[in-house]
């Protein structure tokens, strides 16, 4: 037993070792999605949303956390997730079809250089109700560019956020003023208007 321990251990490590030098191969020859040139910034947007949630597998190493370092949320305001050269992170929007709110503050491997939203749901069969689904969102805030940018460059080492990177120096760092519309079909949560995205950042689901 003595000696058959140490083996058990090394043979664990080489497996270990082995694992993530495939998943770090693969990582590197996964395709990026096809480029998709990018919608007009505008307060009333149609985009293709998908859904996701934190019990998939290429997310259950990060688990609730999204792309901030925070927790997903399906509040009053929930999480979605999208390329943010189109719609940086702290980009609020409302789905006129449902009257939910979400928040940018995710992103991911198939979102970058599309016009997809991916929005949060907290189980699968949400998710999976959810589906593919056009719609119109009215931006009701945007983001900060210049604070995601800064963000995305500690992480240009990802083919997919070198994309959004890249998209930032093609198409500038203007976004349009957004003039509120009113009456709304549901209530905007209160302290909506000051929320932005942090300034430091730990990337949750890069490899997406």
């Amino acid at each position: 037993m003595i000696a058959y321990a140490p083996r058990v251990r090394i043979l664990s490590l080489r497996l270990l070792l082995l694992g993530a030098a495939l998943c770090i191969a693969g990582c590197a020859g996964r395709p990026l999605p096809k480029f998709q040139k990018p919608i007009a910034r505008a307060e009333f947007q149609s985009v293709r949303t998908t859904a996701y949630t934190h019990s998939e597998a290429d997310h259950l190493k990060y688990g609730r956390r999204n792309a901030l370092g925070g927790a997903l949320q399906s509040t009053q305001i929930r999480s979605a997730a999208a390329d943010w050269s189109r719609w940086p992170a702290g980009t609020i929007f409302r789905i006129q079809e449902t009257g939910e709110v979400y928040q940018v503050d995710d992103y991911g491997w198939a979102l970058a250089g599309t016009n997809t939203i991916d929005l949060y749901k907290p189980s699968r069969s949400a998710m999976n109700a959810w589906g593919v689904r056009r719609v119109t969102i009215q931006n009701l805030q945007w983001g900060d560019p210049h604070r995601s940018l800064s963000v995305l460059k500690h992480r240009s080492k990802f083919k997919h956020v070198r994309r959004m990177v890249d998209e930032y120096d093609d198409y500038g760092m203007k976004f349009p003023a957004l003039v509120q519309q009113a009456p709304s079909p549901e209530p905007i949560p209160a302290g909506i208007a000051q929320a932005s995205a942090p300034t430091r950042v730990e990337r949750a689901r890069a490899v997406r």
